[in-house]
């Protein structure tokens, strides 16, 4: 099956890192996940994006998972 992509989340926003928990305003035109956490180096994720949603999704079912 072949998914269209959709831009829902506007040009607004921010950049999470999923590993520290650092914010950054999201740079419209670049893919959060093309950016590196200024703090420790990981791939930021888009708040409120579906990788974002799974993201806390799994750290809600795991009480020792990193902040973001």
């Amino acid at each position: 099956m072949i998914t269209k992509r959709t831009h829902q989340l506007g040009p607004g926003g921010f950049c999470i890192c999923p590993k520290c928990g650092e914010k950054t305003p999201h740079a419209r035109g670049t893919r959060c996940q093309e950016n590196r956490c200024p703090r420790c180096g990981a791939k930021m994720l888009r708040e409120g994006s579906h990788h974002h949603r799974l993201f806390e999704e799994h750290r809600s079912k795991d009480p020792e998972a990193p902040p973001g």
